[in-house]
């Protein structure tokens, strides 16, 4: 029998614009197939640190099998790490289509003052988005308008925190920084709220709420690594000191 063909695993090359490689990832997924199984083929735990869900995203370039939004996501910040002037955080949607509730994610992108996003659906309108929106807010209702073909409103949207780019981080994915009721506000508190954000967003000025524990405040900077060994006579004499 004839194997099925394993689309290469995309390589970002230096003579590429962002623009570019976000569309070769982009177009690898798509390869990759939606999953319309109705099984899904890899188990993603929101809570997992992200460096488990990195081994995930690994494992998916391995067994090339089709992958539904949720997957998506993880496979895009996996495709991205090692890109820092690409920012990318998840966008999740739920929204109520003739009595019932359906729920969604893709993979914000922040690069170069525009936005954009990576992902995968049923809808070719509601994953990729080019990263030509000049504000989330613009980003954001130009998803709003594609659930409205079909019919969907458009109840909760929910913004994460930028994923760090430290494959190895403990640290989970913020996925619900900001809860919008968005069917409870008009598009001016929307655009206001987002755009407050944003702003927060690129400032960095913003915490993972459920940020409280040491590791998770390790992982974050960056910087703290090379300095373990020599900071820690003094760490141990403070641990002693709190007891």
């Amino acid at each position: 029998c004839v194997q099925p063909s394993v689309p290469p695993v995309p390589n970002y090359k230096l003579s590429m614009s962002i623009p570019e490689w976000l569309q070769a990832i982009q177009t690898y997924m798509k390869m990759l197939q939606y999953n319309h199984t109705g099984t899904q083929f890899f188990e993603i735990r929101k809570t997992r640190p992200l460096s488990g869900l990195m081994e995930t995203a690994k494992e998916m370039t391995r067994e090339s099998l089709p992958i539904k939004c949720l997957e998506a996501v993880i496979l895009g910040i996996y495709l991205t790490n090692g890109q820092p002037s690409v920012e990318r955080f998840p966008i999740s949607f739920k929204t109520h289509f003739s009595g019932n509730y359906f729920h969604h994610v893709v993979l914000g992108i922040y690069c170069n003052g525009r936005y954009g996003s990576l992902g995968m659906s049923r809808r070719s309108d509601l994953m990729d988005k080019p990263l030509t929106y000049r504000t989330l807010s613009d980003l954001i209702f130009e998803f709003e308008d594609s659930y409205k073909k079909y019919l969907h409103s458009v109840k909760k949207v929910k913004i994460g925190l930028y994923v760090p780019h430290e494959p190895h981080s403990f640290q989970p994915i913020e996925w619900k920084q900001l809860v919008l009721n968005v069917s409870k506000m008009v598009r001016t508190e929307v655009r206001k709220e987002l755009e407050k954000f944003a702003r927060d967003m690129r400032m960095k000025i913003l915490k993972p709420s459920s940020a409280h524990s040491p590791m998770k405040e390790r992982s974050r900077g960056k910087s703290l690594s090379p300095r373990r060994r020599q900071a820690s006579p003094q760490r141990r004499a403070c641990r002693r000191d709190k007891s």
